[in-house]
């Protein structure tokens, strides 16, 4: 009969009570509103109840009480439930509590790759009981509340955000579709405000899978809303919590080794076998723990068998009791046997303390290599991988001469290992120099032995800021050794943590999965111990002082010595001369000797003339992206550097950021923020018109560079290469200058760290900055991953212009003017340097001129050629005669002289040079004889010993 009434569509008033419920009108102008009675089913019942006059709209119950809409007041909750009043909470998450909406689009994305887009329609956040998980694909999913406030009110929820590749945001909207805060819709924190009225609260989630990794979801539970209008019933407590009495704002927690069931008004203990930590019954044994000196066994953690069977293996006997191992570096084992840290200003090896002798100082730090006991800084667990929760049973055991990692409940769990160190002391000159930011390193020893793809992974925490994974390795790896640079003063975190498997499958398969941790030493802690004692700078009195930046303590005397220039100080270890360390070429020191720097100039010997370069022009910092890359299911992303050539002598300046996480950061909090500064840094970079969003996405930022190795035009440099065909051939009689540089980050792929290599290039027609590239065979700057290549071409890196690069054109004698002009060799490869000389004008001489002085000059020296001809033509007849005459002397005897052949002559004239050329009538003769007549004298001519004086006239005879 009543399926027949119900189907009918017809009811009478008292059949039909359950099949609606009551709900409020909108409050209208007066503060008035009505209750009216709404069936569950549309169509389905009829006789409702008539509409009456509701509550004013300003009523509230208090907590712990609801508003029962039949009679419109407030009654207490039932034992078992409890109510927030004007606030609601939603913690179980078998499905979509009502109100809850999850929706998917799809990416606004190139359409050649639309093909490659999964359907989005399942990528929504999904209920798994505790928590709803985001979508780990690259569609946006976004879960919506919606509620309408009487009162300014808050939200709160609880997260896990573990994987930077998922953008992840909370923001509220009006019901105008306006966002109250949109500054703050990154998510960071847990806790919103926002105005009354209608409001629409939106948790939204997109990945962004670059590195071919699925992401880890984000996990929300716990969500509570206050300034709500009215809560209309009492929420059932969660499994594990009670609430004993009537009028229960809050479920209180189950004691130790008790459970209880949902709604539960008191809890029940667990099995004797059973253990309770969090208000469920596990099975598992768990036997004391201490520092024992014999070998013993227990079952692995939590113990899923029964050793009464009859074919059940029981546990090995304990071995025989063996001496207790030594303390760590720098306790003493003290009369029970436990280790305490040794008194400041002495040292242990791990037995007895020693106090440091004068003129020394103990090394503080932590150094761990015996393993009997957990440190007292250090804590295990474990971390579920599925719903994230710690199951309060450890996850790492000691074992003397290591720690492993224990079995754990399943083979997805994360086996954990934390490390709190409560700050540093770092060296002075640290502490003054800014660029240099090492205050301390962790360095530790470890093995991992794995059949499937397990993980490691070791992550970092500040000041209680989640931890950040900073390292990652896969799969079985041999003893190594790996440090990691810390440089942030303040109490640090460090956590290793290792999966097995990220799948879950029923049982435990790959228990013997482990990983060894052997050693972990931490430098420069706080309040640490010593394991030896160093020397110091001594002050006059004797005692330990700090030496000036710059200085190194030289071990014989423990007096402070400068650094020698162009040398930096190895802050870690400044003892000795060889803690000043040379600097690369093309680099120079800052004045306290902390680093090595390029003042962006360059000088380079080639052909026999100097270049000089100056790339001062070039910006402090710039940036710019490679060509689009694009996931497997089509989102588009770009590698996105930032590049900082020579800094601001040393100081870096390139910043990449992480405004996934990182977007609004308080100012307290910004030096902790998740950002790099280095000389070059990269970052992925998602546009805003892929992800719909305002802003630019920025995510995973890395240091490419963070020293100068050297500039040079070498190719290779400390084990750097720069290979010329990654890029089109150098200009002709031009090298490119290159920048090196090394990065702290050392990786499992990078063990010498990652390094980039700037190629600089003199092109005179890219003005400005010019352009940037990278090699074309490697679209993402590198090609092993580990070493980024990088060309820069502009005018900028042309060598400074000298007296060498131009040369002068002189021009013809045009009207006695003549013109010098100096022009640039082509190609012009040089910038600024010496300027090109104005033209200059000089006075000249045309043609004709020096034609008529040519010809004049030409007779002058013609003439004067004849007359030195005829000259000494007849200085040679003269000496042809005197030797004729000397020859035919010779021929008389020895003991007679010579006969006169001569007639006497008046003094001072030659008659000899008259007689011999009298026969030849030559010009020259007859014009000498003319001469001779006009001025006649009487001559004598002597033959033998008688003279006679004869006419000029008869002087031929």
């Amino acid at each position: 009969i009543l399926w027949a009434l119900l189907s009918s569509g017809h009811c009478c008033r008292g059949w039909c009570w359950s099949e609606y419920h009551y709900e409020y009108t909108a409050c209208d102008s007066l503060g008035s509103r009505w209750r009216v009675a709404v069936p569950h089913t549309p169509g389905l019942c009829t006789g409702l109840p008539d509409p009456i006059k509701g509550t004013e709209c300003s009523f509230s119950c208090k907590a712990g009480q609801f508003l029962d809409m039949k009679d419109q007041s407030c009654k207490p909750c039932a034992e078992g439930r409890y109510s927030l009043g004007t606030g609601i909470r939603f913690d179980e998450w078998d499905e979509l509590p009502h109100g809850f909406a999850s929706i998917a689009t799809n990416l606004e994305i190139d359409n050649s790759f639309s093909e490659s887009l999964e359907n989005c329609t399942t990528s929504t956040w999904v209920p798994l009981g505790d928590y709803v998980a985001s979508n780990t694909d690259e569609c946006t999913a976004t879960l919506m509340y919606a509620v309408n406030l009487k009162q300014s009110g808050t939200v709160s929820f609880e997260y896990i955000y573990p994987d930077s590749s998922i953008i992840f945001e909370f923001f509220v909207q009006n019901d105008q579709c306006q966002p109250t805060v949109e500054e703050s819709r990154w998510m960071r924190t847990t806790e919103k405000g926002w105005d009354r009225g209608n409001n629409v609260l939106y948790w939204r989630t997109t990945a962004f899978s670059v590195w071919s990794k699925v992401p880890k979801p984000v996990l929300v539970r716990n969500i509570g809303i206050t300034g709500v209008a009215y809560t209309s019933e009492c929420f059932p407590c969660k499994a594990g919590t009670y609430a004993a009495t009537s009028g229960s704002s809050f479920c209180k927690l189950c004691p130790a080794n008790s459970y209880s069931s949902k709604g539960a008004t008191s809890c029940q203990q667990c099995a004797p076998d059973a253990y309770s930590g969090n208000g469920l019954c596990s099975h598992a044994c768990t036997p004391p723990r201490g520092c024992c000196t014999q070998l013993m066994f227990k079952w692995a953690e939590p113990k899923t068998c029964s050793e009464d069977l009859p074919t059940a293996v029981q546990l090995p006997p304990s071995g025989v009791k063996t001496k207790c191992p030594p303390c760590n570096p720098g306790f003493f084992k003290t009369n029970s046997s436990a280790c305490e840290p040794c008194p400041s200003g002495s040292y242990s090896n791990g037995s007895g303390c020693i106090s440091c002798a004068a003129g020394t100082e103990p090394v503080l730090g932590f150094e761990y290599k015996w393993w009997n006991t957990l440190p007292a800084n250090m804590e295990t667990t474990v971390l579920s991988g599925i719903n994230f929760e710690y199951k309060g049973i450890a996850g790492w055991e000691v074992a003397g001469d290591y720690i492993y990692t224990a079995a754990g409940a399943s083979d997805n769990d994360f086996m954990i290992l934390t490390m709190v160190v409560p700050g540093f002391r770092p060296p002075q000159s640290v502490m003054e120099d800014v660029e240099n930011k090492e205050v301390a390193r962790i360095t530790f020893v470890f093995e991992t032995v794995c059949s499937v793809n397990c993980e490691l992974y070791f992550m970092v925490g500040v000041n209680s800021r989640p931890n950040t994974p900073v390292e990652t390795w896969k799969g079985s790896k041999g003893k190594q050794s790996y440090t990691y640079i810390i440089e942030k003063n303040a109490t640090m975190s460090f956590t290793w943590a290792f999966q097995r498997t990220a799948y879950h499958e029923a049982g435990r398969k790959y228990t013997n999965d482990i990983v060894k941790l052997y050693s972990i030493n931490v430098t420069n802690v706080m309040d640490g111990v010593a394991s030896y004692c160093r020397l110091c700078a001594l002050e006059s009195s004797g005692s330990c002082t700090s030496c000036p930046s710059g200085n190194y303590i030289d071990r014989a005397s423990g007096a402070c010595h400068p650094c020698t220039p162009s040398t930096y100080l190895k802050a870690h270890q400044p003892y000795g001369s060889q803690a000043c360390i040379p600097c690369g070429p093309g680099t120079k020191s800052n004045k306290i000797h902390s680093l090595c720097y390029n003042d962006c100039r360059f000088s380079l010997d080639k052909d026999g003339r100097t270049l000089e370069y100056d790339f001062s022009a070039l910006p402090n910092s710039t940036s710019f992206a490679g060509g689009p890359s694009f996931t497997s299911k089509g989102l588009k992303y770009f590698h996105h550097f930032s590049i900082s050539l020579c800094g601001n002598h040393g100081r870096k300046m390139a910043t990449c950021t992480d405004n996934v996480t990182d977007m609004r950061v308080s100012d307290g909090e910004a030096e902790f923020s998740k950002s790099v500064t280095s000389y070059v840094c990269q970052s992925i970079i998602v546009p805003s018109d892929v992800m719909g969003y305002k802003t630019i996405v920025s995510s995973q930022p890395v240091s490419l560079a963070d020293r100068v190795v050297g500039v040079t035009t070498d190719t290779a440099l400390d084990n750097i290469t720069s290979l010329p065909e990654h890029f089109s051939p150098e200009n002709v009689g031009l090298t490119d200058v290159i920048f090196f540089y090394r990065s702290n980050d050392v990786t499992q792929s990078c063990s010498s760290g990652r390094a980039t290599a700037i190629r600089l290039r003199c092109d005179p027609l890219k003005t400005g900055s010019g352009a940037l590239s990278v090699p074309s065979k490697c679209p993402d700057g590198t090609c092993d991953g580990c070493t980024f290549h990088f060309l820069w071409e502009t005018s900028a890196a042309c060598p400074l212009c000298s007296a060498y690069d131009y040369h002068a054109i002189v021009s013809a004698c045009l009207g006695g003017i003549q013109r010098t002009t100096y022009v640039w060799r082509e190609p012009k490869l040089c910038t600024g340097g010496v300027p090109l000389p104005e033209q200059k004008v000089s006075i000249c001489k045309t043609m004709d001129f020096w034609l008529k002085v040519g010809i004049s000059a030409g007779t002058c020296a013609a003439v004067l050629l004849t007359v030195m001809t005829c000259y000494f033509w007849k200085k040679n007849q003269k000496l042809e005669y005197k030797y004729s005459k000397l020859v035919m002397n010779s021929t008389a005897k020895d003991s007679e002289l010579p006969a006169a052949d001569s007639c006497a002559i008046m003094e001072g004239e030659d008659v000899e040079d008259d007689l011999i050329f009298t026969s030849k009538k030559s010009l020259f003769g007859k014009i000498k004889s003319f001469t001779s007549k006009v001025g006649a004298r009487p001559l004598c001519c002597c033959w033998g010993s008688s003279c006679h004086q004869l006419p000029r006239s008869q002087a031929s005879l």
